[in-house]
């Protein structure tokens, strides 16, 4: 139990609430889980009464959002500080894909609480990670190895991403057949990969026609990053 504050002065105000988030953030990395955090222990723990607590978060999914995106605000950090490390635009994808990965797996809460859930809107933390695969998504695009409108073509990469680390986050007991990071690095190569190929077949080309052999090794050629795990 935290113990008791006094009444905060003027100008204390943003003070207390990181001490609210630092609690609440405590507690999801006990417990393992969202569900133990509530207004009343959040309250506990930082020492203040339960209306503190509201003064500063109109409701409990405001505090676990507002603390969820803290971490996130790190996964940021990570993909650009690895994108820059490198020139090439594919290569630059690849790294942003498994910092993406390797993060969610390392904060399996934050990740559900954050793209796992219902959301009525669009949660601040999704736009976030998508807005930084989009970005490196369209560095390939102007490069010309990837074709097509950037967000759409990030999507479907986004799409495959969470799809892998979702699965791994909830059915850990599932006999998958790789280690994490080898299925990671699996599905990176095949979502990069397909999206190269098949943003340059037709819509109606199905199945696609003969004339793609000779994109297959233009995109082969293209596609050495991948064959060069660095992460």
């Amino acid at each position: 139990m935290g113990a008791k504050r006094t009444k905060a002065r003027p100008g204390e105000g943003e003070k207390l609430r990181g001490e609210i988030l630092s609690a609440a953030d405590a507690l999801l990395g006990e417990e393992g889980t969202d569900a133990a955090l509530t207004l009343r222990a959040v309250a506990r723990r930082t020492g203040v009464s339960t209306p503190s607590v509201y003064a500063h978060f109109p409701s409990r999914d405001a505090v676990l959002e507002a603390v969820c995106l803290r971490v996130w605000d790190e996964l940021e950090r990570r993909m650009r500080e690895h994108a820059a490390e490198v020139a090439d635009p594919m290569r630059a994808l690849s790294r942003c894909a498994r910092v993406y990965a390797r993060f969610a797996l390392d904060h399996p809460v934050q990740y559900r609480v954050l793209l796992m859930r219902p959301s009525g809107g669009s949660s601040p933390g999704a736009v976030a990670c998508f807005r930084h695969l989009a970005d490196a998504t369209a560095a390939c695009v102007r490069a010309g190895i990837l074709r097509g409108e950037p967000e759409v073509l990030a999507v479907g990469l986004w799409s495959a991403m969470h799809g892998c680390v979702s699965l791994l986050i909830a059915q850990p007991g599932f006999d998958w057949p790789e280690e994490p990071e080898a299925l990671i690095d699996t599905v990176i190569r095949m979502a990069g990969l397909g999206t190269a190929l098949a943003c340059r077949v037709p819509r109606e080309a199905n199945p696609p026609s003969a004339e793609l052999a000779a994109d297959l090794d233009e995109v082969a050629a293209g596609w050495a990053p991948f064959k060069d795990r660095t992460d």
